[in-house]
């Protein structure tokens, strides 16, 4: 029997293990094959690290580096290298990830962009979607963190998808001994602010969750019916990932226990009862070993994974090889199809800017799936 309609103290005992999380799995599952039916889908890409440099300081964090110690950009030429490496391995995505405003923060930062003619990191990461754009056939897909309207506009033309993290609805995570303490791109407001900021310029948004960095299962419920609020009133978040926190080495945070694969587990399952069928939901496969059992759970999809670079956000986390991404996926009797960094039901006038919409279409099947040409084929530009 189906469950009721989402609610937030029902969730909270699901999550928590107070209530058997079975009937839960059971609508998880409904919901998704009612919605995206037996198809699974992933995104091949190439991961370009734009810079390392950040101002904010999370706790949990290996990408972010001060200067002298790894903490640098791209040149445009390193860049370009990187995206076209990714078209000779049939990519159609450019994962376009870095620290926030480094420049409010390092010197070294603003005399780099000094160097490149832009005042701003945002800025530049529009310089390299425009070259990557006009030079490769992939679609780049800007996370830069915090962006106002104007940002995300100038962006568009090239980026038929953009993104960023909630991580957590809870300012209770910017206080003194949390993970976002000194972190003032974390400040929820302001993130939420941007996902906001995407849904009146008409650009499909990928946002999602991190789960075990502190938060109490409450608020982690509160950031899902959040982000299902935000989806209801622009109607622009093509996917949401939930993410758990993976302990590193060098990091504060290198002690904390990882959310157990029971506990993410029924995690996910709440995401897909609160954020419903229609949502694309996805959890990274390369954070766990068992990566298949979140198939459930009522995921969708895969997100990003490449078979070139690595992941920069959790580098000792290796992408699982094309085949066994298959055999997890088919072996739960799903089919896994590539899609570009925007998801079919996002590719038309509204939502992909006029000017990359060509070159949108003639990238997908009759589906709206990529078409990934073969490693001895010549990519189509």
């Amino acid at each position: 029997m189906p469950l009721s309609a989402p609610d937030p103290d029902l969730a909270v005992e699901f999550i928590t293990g107070r209530r058997d999380p079975a009937p839960l799995f059971a609508e998880a599952q409904r919901l998704r094959d009612e919605g995206k039916g037996r198809v699974v889908t992933y995104s091949r890409k190439v991961f370009i690290p734009v810079t390392t440099m950040c101002r904010d300081t999370c706790t949990y964090c290996t990408f972010a580096k001060p200067p002298g110690a790894g903490g640098e950009y791209l040149t445009p030429t390193d860049a370009m290298a990187i995206a076209e490496a990714g078209a000779a391995h049939g990519c159609t995505e450019a994962l376009l990830t870095l620290g926030d405003n480094p420049e409010e923060r390092w010197p070294q930062a603003r005399e780099f962009l000094e160097e490149q003619g832009v005042a701003s990191t945002t800025e530049y990461v529009r310089l390299l979607s425009e070259r990557i754009d006009a030079e490769t056939p992939l679609f780049p897909h800007a996370n830069p963190g915090l962006m106002d309207e104007d940002t995300i506009a100038a962006l568009r033309p090239t980026n038929p998808s953009m993104g960023l993290m909630l991580e957590n609805i809870s300012p209770r995570l910017l206080e003194p001994g949390m993970p976002h303490h000194n972190c003032p791109d974390k400040d929820p407001e302001l993130r939420v602010a941007t996902i906001e900021a995407a849904g009146r310029r008409q650009v499909p948004f990928t946002t999602g969750v991190l789960v075990g960095i502190g938060e109490t299962p409450r608020e982690l419920v509160a950031s899902l019916f959040a982000l299902a609020e935000l989806d209801k009133r622009w109607g622009h978040i093509q996917e949401v990932i939930v993410q758990n926190f993976r302990a590193k080495a060098d990091t504060r945070m290198r002690r904390d226990p990882e959310p157990t694969v029971q506990y993410f587990s029924r995690v996910v399952a709440a995401a897909r009862w609160i954020l419903g069928p229609e949502m694309n939901l996805q959890v990274p496969p390369n954070l766990t070993d068992d990566f298949g059992l979140y198939l459930d759970a009522g995921i969708n999809d895969w997100g990003g994974v490449s078979p070139l670079t690595i992941d920069w956000v959790n580098p000792e986390a290796p992408w699982p090889h094309l085949e066994r991404l298959e055999a997890a996926t088919e072996g739960r009797g799903f089919a896994l199809r590539p899609r570009l960094p925007v998801y079919p039901e996002f590719i038309d006038h509204r939502w992909v800017d006029p000017q990359l919409l060509p070159k949108v279409t003639a990238a997908i099947d009759e589906e709206g799936y990529a078409r990934v040409p073969q490693m001895h084929e010549e990519p189509p530009r």
